[in-house]
């Protein structure tokens, strides 16, 4: 059965996500409310079913793809209200290694991308969890930025990452982003995914 908590942070995620949407810019193709085709397909034959476009993606499969693809794995129920949804946003958007390694590295502990105890220990013993958030986010950020330095065709995509990632800082409660932030994508159709850690050796860094 899905959290409470899992239940009240995936309205963020999906107010970002849009509907249908096949950028040639965007490296994770064709995608419907954040979930790509090649995660669809992936999800279903581990159901015992055909493949199908993810154009007919349901209610149902969708919520199921984002609490076993990205909620579960980035172990997102082990963390503090505020943080859990900025981790399981940034699983979503970013991978589930990548979010791990912003994590780390928002707690000092570290970083390799893989949950393990001692990850499990920084985040027990964290006593600040706003000081957290603040790294979270800016790690998120800077991650961004370096992004389109390497990847200058992926800048169509900037201001759309940054107005989700400012609405998530209003989401947690961060100092300085009180103001409404609408749901602009910038210059797409949509907020692109980036391939996690391992997908595309162009976005390992």
């Amino acid at each position: 059965m899905p959290t409470a908590s899992f239940a009240d942070s995936l309205p963020f995620i999906l107010r970002w996500e849009g509907g249908y949407v096949n950028h040639p810019a965007d490296p994770g193709g064709a995608t419907n409310r954040g979930v790509t085709q090649k995660v669809y397909d992936a999800w279903r034959q581990k159901q015992g079913q055909s493949a199908q476009d993810v154009r007919q993606l349901s209610d149902a499969e969708m919520r199921s793809i984002y609490e076993t693809n990205y909620w579960r794995p980035a172990r997102c129920d082990t963390l503090e209200r505020k943080l859990d949804v900025a981790h399981f946003d940034t699983a979503v958007n970013m991978g589930v290694g990548r979010a791990v390694r912003f994590l780390q590295a928002a707690l000092g502990c570290q970083v390799d991308g893989a949950f393990g105890d001692g990850t499990l220990r920084a985040v027990q013993q964290c006593n600040d969890l706003a000081k957290t958030l603040v790294n979270y986010c800016n790690e998120r950020e800077a991650f961004y930025d370096r992004l389109v330095v390497t990847n200058p065709k992926l800048a169509v995509f900037r201001k759309g990452w940054n107005n989700r990632l400012n609405a998530l800082r209003k989401e947690v409660g961060l100092p300085g982003y009180e103001a409404d932030v609408p749901t602009d994508y910038g210059d797409a159709d949509h907020i692109a995914r980036v391939p996690d850690i391992g997908e595309d050796p162009i976005y390992d860094f």
